[in-house]
């Protein structure tokens, strides 16, 4: 597989579809990213229920400016391993470590995580995994947070008006963008820099500005 990089940037242009072979350090580095944000999930949602009270309750939409935590995953797992469906592996990983360890919302967490990696997953897919830029990661991200909102409000919100709905998907978005997208693609890059990621393509075209 050729790819085109840059000094100094993270365009990263396959120009051959991506292998999709899981090697075996793949599902070890995907499944340790899924644990790890397993355990952030659970505490997030701790966090997010001690919030809520703050800002009126859960359907008040700036507090979901802080849920592009539980997106990272999705995008996270792509950008390292790069191979097809390791942002729904990672993400719904994660989800079920979560509810493993108690989540607030139990079970439904499993489907939430599903919907959010689909989303994700489905950007790379579209792209046929060519490309693993900050460009892409924003729009994995997005891809995510449409599959957030379509479950949240197919499951928590049906009776809520519309405009709310549409209002709570706006700070979905953002979220996703600043927290999920871009947060994913610095941290990529952080551990690129490290010599962690020396065994994947995302080791070799993350280079220090």
């Amino acid at each position: 597989m050729r790819t085109k990089s840059h000094e100094g940037s993270d365009l990263v242009i396959c120009n051959e579809r991506a292998d999709s072979s899981w090697r075996t350090v793949d599902i070890v580095v995907a499944a340790v990213i899924a644990v790890a944000f397993g355990v952030v999930f659970w505490a997030w949602g701790l966090a997010w229920n001690a919030w809520a009270p703050f800002f009126g309750g859960g359907t008040n939409p700036p507090l979901y400016l802080i849920s592009g935590v539980w997106l990272m995953p999705a995008v996270l797992g792509a950008l390292v391993i790069r191979k097809p469906g390791a942002g729904i592996f990672t993400e719904a990983l994660a989800a079920v470590i979560s509810a493993l360890i108690g989540s607030a919302w139990g079970l439904d967490t499993v489907a939430s995580g599903i919907m959010q990696g689909a989303g994700a997953e489905l950007v790379f897919a579209l792209i046929l995994y060519r490309s693993f830029g900050l460009p892409v990661a924003v729009l994995a991200a997005a891809g995510a947070a449409a599959g957030e909102w379509i479950h949240d409000m197919a499951f928590y919100y049906q009776g809520t008006a519309l405009d709310i709905q549409l209002t709570i998907g706006a700070f979905m978005l953002v979220s996703a963008v600043v927290i999920a997208g871009i947060g994913s693609w610095l941290l990529t890059r952080a551990l690129a820099q490290t010599g962690v990621l020396a065994p994947f393509p995302s080791g070799g075209s993350q280079r220090p500005v």
